[in-house]
Parts: structure tokens; C-alpha cells; sequence
């Protein structure tokens, strides 16, 4: 029987299909690297979370019966995708089920930090609201302002559409592997130099890799507007936190809204006390109707491996060739 082991426990019915098809383990925690390699050993089929560091001494640790690794998320900066290829191991993830439910949220974040909604709600809460007054927690227009979208694939597009769409905001678009042409939407493709000078609000989509890493840093952030707002669902490590941090402090930029973090679940020091940052605990797929999807995703890949088939959606078809 086939041995899976699932991280967290997933909504819907994902686990009951897998429970089905093996030998189910829950481990219930994002484990230290130790102590998941241990719990992992003579596994067939792993569905990890983001926090998981499937590296080569974890394939070592599972063993030559390993089949499939199906990420529970789209990104998979934590699988050596390389690794997993030479060993003839398939790498699933979970793409185009949480696009909408993530550039949903990355619109919450640029309309809550540009009317500074956290900071007002506090207001309300803590008693401090006098009366309506004119220069009182004045925010940023959305409408009809530039949204720098850094990272122009299903996630960035969408972004785009909402914000075009639902507030005619101009579109600047970066891509390091070019901008595609979208119908009916209008983007001007830029470098990420222009983008930033240019955009009052910069919203980050790309994946987290070696060229990203620290994609926006200080000198970036130096250059962009003094009223611009930063957003950021995508992976912590694309911005440098503690720039950022000193950025906000030094009023180098208005404001920022983030969902993910460079040192997860810890954010870099100062950045709780930055009135200024509106700060989630990485709830972008957060939606019943997404959570549900991307474990029947996440686990059809894995029974498509078991049943002799190639994954639904796989990062290295490579693999398929030589199976």
C-alpha cells in the first residue's frame, strides 16, 4: 500500500480520496527539517506546505520509493524541482485554482493601505474619533492612479484586470521574461527602474528565485515615489524586509501591504510598529472555495502518480519521458 504523508490537514475532500488510495499520515505541524526527513522515511507521495524544504537529503531521507512531491501551494521555491527530476520523481502544484483569490486580497491590501483602513479602525476602536475633519487620516486615490505590476503572469494579470477594470488605473508591467499581449487589456511593458519611478502603487507577483530574491531593496525602493504604496502576495524574500522597515520608518514611501514575509511566520523588527503597513498572516488563497481546490489538485496529482499517469498540473514533465 502506498504511503502518503500530508503536512497540515486540508478543507474538503481531498483527504478522505487519498485515505482511500494508501496509507495516510497527518503530521499535523510544519516540522523542522530533522524531524520531517524522519517522519517522511518510506514515504510514496509527499504533499508538503511552502515550509517544507524538500531538498536532496530529504528525497535521501523518503527513499527510492518516492513517486510524487504535489506542493500544496502554486510557487515551489522550496522543492529542488532538479533534484526531484534526476530521481525521476514528478513535482505537482496547485496552479490556476488560487489566482483569483489572491489578486482579490492583493486589491484588498492596495485599498486598505492607500485609505488607511487598519489605522482608522483603530481609531474607531480605541475611542480617539473627535468628529470628521479635513486633514484627518487622508489616504492615496486609487482611481485613476499607476499600478507598477511586478511579476506579469496569471496572478499579476489578473491584479491588472481588477484594477483596470474596476478603477481605471494605468498599468506598467514588468516581466523578465517579456510581457504578453492580454485582449482588452491595456499594459505598458517597462524595466523595473521605470516602473518603480512611475507607479503609485507597485504590486509584486513574481516567483521567488535566485534573481528575485531581494528583487526590491533599498536602492529600489529609494526610487520610487514618496506617496507610492508597496504590495506584496507573492514570497516574502522578494522584498528585503528590513529595507523596507527602515523605508516605511523614514517615510521613503507612504505605505505597504503584505501578506508574506521574508522569515516566516516572523516579520523583520520595527515593521509591527509601522502604522503605515497594513500586515496579513499570508491569507492570500485564504477562501473555503480555494483551500478546497487546491487540496483536490494537490491530491489528484498525487493518485494520477499512484495510478500510473503522469500529475494533473507538474512542474518538470521531463519526468514523463522517462516513466
Amino acid at each position: 500500500m502506498a504511503r502518503i504523508v500530508l503536512t497540515l490537514s486540508i478543507p474538503g475532500p481531498a483527504e478522505e480520496w487519498l485515505r482511500q488510495r494508501g496509507d495516510l499520515q497527518v503530521l499535523g505541524a510544519v516540522l523542522p527539517p530533522d524531524r520531517y526527513r524522519e517522519a517522511i522515511r518510506g514515504a510514496s507521495a509527499l504533499l508538503p506546505w511552502a515550509g517544507d524544504r524538500i531538498d536532496e537529503a530529504a528525497l535521501d531521507a523518503a527513499g527510492p520509493g518516492l513517486k510524487v512531491v504535489s506542493n500544496y501551494a502554486v510557487g515551489l521555491d522550496n522543492v529542488d524541482i532538479a533534484a526531484c527530476t534526476r530521481r525521476g520523481i514528478f513535482v505537482g502544484h496547485t496552479p490556476d485554482v488560487l489566482t483569483d483569490a489572491t489578486a482579490d486580497l492583493a486589491m484588498t491590501l492596495l485599498l486598505s493601505a492607500a485609505r488607511r483602513v487598519v489605522e482608522a479602525d483603530r481609531e474607531m476602536r480605541e475611542g480617539r474619533f473627535g468628529g470628521w475633519e479635513a486633514h484627518y487620516l487622508l489616504g492615496q486615490e486609487v482611481t485613476g492612479a499607476t499600478l507598477g505590476v511586478v511579476g506579469f503572469g496569471r496572478i499579476g494579470e489578473a491584479v491588472a484586470r481588477r484594477a483596470a477594470g474596476g478603477f481605471s488605473m494605468r498599468i506598467l508591467a514588468y516581466e523578465p521574461m517579456g510581457v504578453r499581449t492580454v485582449p482588452g487589456l491595456q499594459v505598458e511593458e517597462c524595466g523595473l527602474e521605470r516602473l518603480l519611478a512611475e507607479s503609485d502603487f507597485v504590486t509584486c507577483h513574481v516567483t521567488l528565485t535566485p534573481q528575485t530574491h531581494h528583487l526590491i531593496g533599498a536602492a529600489e525602493l529609494a526610487g520610487m515615489r514618496r506617496n507610492a504604496i508597496l504590495i506584496n502576495t507573492s514570497r516574502g524574500p522578494v522584498i528585503d524586509e528590513a529595507a523596507l522597515v527602515r523605508a516605511l520608518q523614514e517615510g521613503v514611501i507612504a505605505g505597504a501591504g503584505l501578506d508574506v514575509y521574508e522569515d516566516e511566520p516572523r516579520m523583520a523588527p520595527g515593521l509591527a510598529d509601522c502604522t503605515s503597513a497594513v500586515l496579513l498572516p499570508h491569507i492570500g488563497t485564504a477562501t473555503w472555495k480555494t483551500r478546497e481546490a487546491m487540496g483536490a489538485l494537490a491530491a489528484r496529482n498525487i493518485l494520477e502518480v499512484l495510478d500510473g499517469r503522469p500529475p494533473v498540473a507538474w512542474a518538470n514533465p521531463e519526468v514523463s519521458s522517462r516513466t
